[in-house]
């Protein structure tokens, strides 16, 4: 049975698809005489090149809009299905991805991604120019795992639960210098967020750092966590211009001499 929400959904798509795909209207009649005169004909040229030029802006821009309304649906089904797993109704935002890539450079080595869902962290990651063959993607939904494959053909991703991160598997051994994580940790138990935490510490190399945005008001690692962990967690800033609003979270380690995950 097809859920109603789902069609829904797939209804407002159509329409707002067939919105963007539509050509600006032309202008109204005028008076063309004027730009015909000898002092305004390149004016007027200049005038008629540009009106000639919105229906290949409105295209392009359709061709921008597409695949964000199609990660709108596939997010908003995805979430329909499974809305603790997902943990939210929309992708993350343009402004949300700035932010939390914001401190990550190519420098940083092998840049590890947990819970990517359609890609938008890993679309900022790429443009902050971070090699695709240093970044690795650790997906659990079926769904996402596929799409990101077809997406990023150049960029390694793993169909695993982030809370069974095994380090033989990513970077050849070798430690990461940064993680990206989209996953919802409100929505997870203790053990969970314990289980990738450790996890991650473990990929991490020396003064590697843990990027995590949360849409609560306060870090969504709890406390007693972080100091099980011997970890520290900053705010970096919060990001009004997304649905919902959300914080980052740089989180890393309180020692120096701590290596790894216990």
């Amino acid at each position: 049975m097809i859920n109603p929400f789902v069609s829904l959904l797939a209804k407002i798509d159509q329409v707002v698809r067939h919105m963007h795909e539509t050509p600006f209207p032309s202008s109204r009649p005028c008076d063309t005489s004027f730009f015909a005169s000898p002092e305004c004909r390149s004016a007027g040229a200049f005038r008629g090149a540009a009106a000639s030029s919105r229906p290949q802006q409105a295209r392009a821009r359709a061709r921008i809009q597409r695949p964000r309304h199609r990660d709108m649906l596939s997010f908003l089904q995805a979430w329909s299905n499974n809305p603790r797993r997902v943990g939210a109704i929309a992708p993350s935002g343009t402004a949300l991805a700035r932010l939390i890539t914001a401190e990550i450079t190519p420098d940083c080595g092998g840049v590890l991604e947990l819970g990517p869902g359609t890609g938008v962290f890993t679309r900022a990651l790429l443009a902050r120019g971070i090699p695709p063959g240093n970044l690795t993607l650790v997906e659990k939904g079926a769904d996402f795992a596929d799409l990101l494959r077809r997406r990023f053909p150049d960029v390694r991703v793993f169909q695993m639960d982030a809370t069974r991160l095994d380090r033989s598997r990513l970077f050849d051994g070798r430690p990461a210098g940064a993680v990206v994580s989209g996953l919802p940790l409100l929505a997870m138990t203790p053990r969970q967020v314990l289980a990738i935490l450790t996890g991650a510490f473990a990929v991490l190399r020396q003064g590697g750092a843990f990027y995590q945005f949360t849409y609560g008001p306060r870090c969504p690692v709890p406390k007693r966590i972080l100091d099980r962990l011997d970890l520290k967690a900053v705010r970096l800033g919060r990001v009004y211009l997304n649905l919902p609003p959300a914080a980052v979270y740089r989180i890393t380690r309180k020692s120096p001499a701590k290596e790894g995950g216990r």
